[in-house]
């Protein structure tokens, strides 16, 4: 079983989150465990505050060490990491790293930010999941969650479908078709009706490889593409008429 645990300010946060999708499969089928910890239980101020403000000034509050150290110490040993704005970007080669993980505990941040010596002397590492601002670090914890849970086998019906998803390979996912065929005037690709499953197999890869280099051509840096992958790229070029980037 992989455990979860997640130091918030706001535990509530986290009850609808458990209750839907393949977390709630996770859960239910005793293969990931999420104990959600909440910090104002491990502060000695009467008033339950975890925070207080900056030393030199300025706005906002800052999350304390020491209950975030208390806390820390009703855990087993685990990967600790901090959701914040100055940590690595989250990518899928990191979910597929933390995915060895048994036991992860995320500390979500709020206000304007941690004394500093959490993350020097109390976490593992920081992750962020975008250059952009968020009020906490709840949501950020979720997305890695459910980015890790649906790594589990037993918990997606389907695993083969996880493996072929975007980013797995560095690449984007082909497009998807269901029923009806045809819809305001707008057909399935023929090939998709063939039944013809190694050319299928071909226009997928072709597709996936053209798609990315139109939409993400950075992630193409971290692919080694084959003969037959750069000959699919060069076709799918062709037939878009895409002027070729550097």
């Amino acid at each position: 079983m992989k455990q979860f645990n997640l130091l918030t300010v706001y535990p509530e946060f986290f009850e609808s989150f458990k209750t839907h999708g393949l977390v709630k499969k996770g859960l239910d089928r005793d293969l990931i465990s999420i104990d959600v910890i909440n910090l104002r239980d491990y502060t000695n101020d009467k008033h339950n505050r975890v925070d207080f403000k900056p030393f030199g000034g300025g706005p906002g509050m800052i999350i304390q060490y020491a209950p975030v150290k208390e806390a820390l110490k009703k855990i087993k040993p685990s990967k600790t990491i901090l959701l914040s704005p100055q940590g690595k970007l989250l990518r899928q080669s990191k979910l597929n790293e933390l995915s060895a993980e048994s036991n992860i505990t995320f500390i979500c941040g709020r206000y304007e930010g941690f004394d500093e010596r959490i993350a020097d002397n109390l976490v593992d590492e920081e992750i962020s999941i975008g250059d952009y601002v968020l009020s906490g670090g709840e949501i950020p914890a979720a997305v890695i969650i459910e980015g890790l849970t649906r790594l589990i086998p037993g918990i997606p019906e389907n695993m083969e479908s996880i493996n072929n998803d975007s980013f797995c390979d560095h690449l984007l996912d082909h497009p998807h078709y269901t029923k009806p065929s045809e819809i305001d005037g707008y057909s399935v690709p023929d090939i998709l009706l063939s039944g013809n499953h190694s050319e299928i197999k071909l226009w997928r890869r072709k597709q996936s490889l053209g798609i990315t280099y139109l939409k993400r051509p950075d992630l193409l840096k971290n692919v080694n593409l084959s003969k037959e992958d750069d000959r699919l790229l060069q076709e799918f070029i062709a037939e878009h008429k895409v002027k070729k980037s550097d």
